[in-house]
């Protein structure tokens, strides 16, 4: 039954309707406040694969500016490939983020609606605060997921910009230019992840306080 209820729920998401989506998990007991979790965990798995692939990028740059004899054409493969599988990285943490802000939105809304129903003005207070502090800590988060996004395109724009390079100048004089672009790549890949460090502890405190 849950696996059916599974597959249902996925279909509306791929039909794009969100408040039917949300309203078939909550059938199964499954509130928008647990898919806000795992959707946080969602996106800080997606940036520990993105930090992952970005070094790995860094690595095969690294060795095409070191290249010492060989085939250049393996060396402009690996290195497209690297490029090819960071834009992917890239694209995912994107979409991760996106999800985590949509059901964010959602979840929020029907926070707020439902405040107004409450009886008990002593509850509601205390809903309202929490609600305020879960938001602060969701917008803290949101920054931090945001700031490690923006440090991507950098990385990917040398990268392209080498990768298209090589490819048309298969030579020992073309890795020469590529190591005047090192330094700089390896300052923004040490950016993106230094910030994706901060993201990723932000969800991890973020996570926590849901689960209290």
């Amino acid at each position: 039954m849950k696996l059916v209820a599974s597959a249902f729920v996925a279909m509306l998401a791929l039909s794009g309707c969100q408040s039917a989506y949300y309203a078939a998990w909550e059938k199964v007991g499954v509130e928008k406040r647990d898919i806000l979790v795992g959707r946080v965990e969602n996106a800080k798995e997606s940036q520990e694969d993105a930090q992952e692939q970005f070094s790995s990028a860094l690595e095969a740059f690294s060795a095409a500016v070191a290249f010492d004899g060989g085939e250049l054409e393996e060396v402009y493969d690996r290195l497209n490939g690297q490029y090819e599988d960071s834009v992917a990285a890239s694209e995912e943490v994107s979409a991760r983020i996106d999800k985590v802000e949509s059901v964010a939105e959602a979840l929020f809304d029907e926070w707020s609606e439902e405040l107004d129903k409450y009886e008990n003005a002593s509850l509601k207070r205390d809903s309202a605060a929490k609600l305020r502090e879960t938001q602060r800590r969701y917008t803290s988060l949101m920054k931090a997921m945001r700031k490690a996004e923006s440090k991507m395109p950098p990385v990917l724009n040398a990268l392209q910009d080498n990768v298209l390079y090589l490819k048309h100048n298969l030579n020992a004089s073309a890795i020469g230019a590529l190591q005047g672009e090192l330094s700089t790549i390896e300052n923004n890949v040490a950016q993106l992840i230094g910030q994706m460090n901060s993201a990723i502890a932000e969800s991890d405190a973020f996570i926590a306080s849901m689960k209290n």
